[in-house]
């Protein structure tokens, strides 16, 4: 799918955009990995907004587990309170306003609009509100909110990306452990969920979810 939506003839450049610090790899952490692997010459910008100290040790530890060294990168994370972004909506309207001035993505990596996480769905409400003319699929958490829905898209991915994604979200964040939904199983499940519903060769897959699709014939396709 991406090789086909994408640029040949420059690097691909892709922002992906997370509340907190691992939603990122959860989220389409496969899909990453995916890309590095089949495109060396990728510029990345990976934005977190919510963070402390420790945690940010863990994301820029991640960050690095999935982008490697060979993908022209900038890991920037934010250190606006968890679970209160709605409530300081203009400094991070400020900071999705300079991002804009600077890098203009072909691939927006973002929250799913209808995440019943308010912090989520602020950040996937910033990314349209920001980026009016760009490729955006909005990746999906699993969560106590049971908020599922049904994607549009998928990105199949073969098992051995599954478990590096799982293997390097399990070593970079030890804060999260000890939480009852951090583990191997239910981040392999969903992807096996969402491989049956792609019909992936594989058996695995990560869902998004795309609002708006325009199809040029004449040799491009934009979002």
């Amino acid at each position: 799918m991406f090789g086909l939506l994408l640029p040949n003839r420059r690097p691909i450049r892709v922002l992906c955009l997370g509340a907190h610090c691992d939603d990122i790899e959860i989220g389409c952490g496969g899909t990453i990995l995916n890309l590095a692997a089949a495109k060396t010459d990728m510029e990345i910008r990976w934005i977190v907004f919510s963070s402390n100290e420790e945690r940010k040790k863990e994301a820029l530890k991640s960050a690095d587990g999935f982008l490697g060294s060979t993908v022209n990168k900038q890991v920037v994370v934010h250190t606006f309170r968890d679970g209160f972004l709605p409530y300081v909506g203009g400094e991070i309207k400020d900071r999705f306003e300079e991002l804009k001035t600077d890098f203009s993505p072909d691939l927006i990596l973002t929250h799913y609009s209808r995440d019943l996480h308010q912090d989520h769905r602020l950040i996937s409400e910033l990314t349209w509100n920001t980026f009016r003319n760009h490729l955006i699929l909005e990746y999906e958490i699993p969560k106590y909110d049971g908020d599922f829905g049904s994607p549009n898209v998928f990105a199949p991915l073969n098992e051995l990306i599954c478990r590096r994604k799982i293997e390097t979200i399990i070593g970079a964040f030890q804060t999260q452990r000890e939480k009852c939904w951090f583990s191997r199983d239910l981040f392999l499940s969903v992807l096996r969920l969402r491989g049956m519903e792609a019909n992936a060769s594989s058996g695995y897959a990560e869902g998004f979810y795309c609002r708006k699709a325009v199809l040029n014939l004449e040799g491009s396709c934009t979002f």
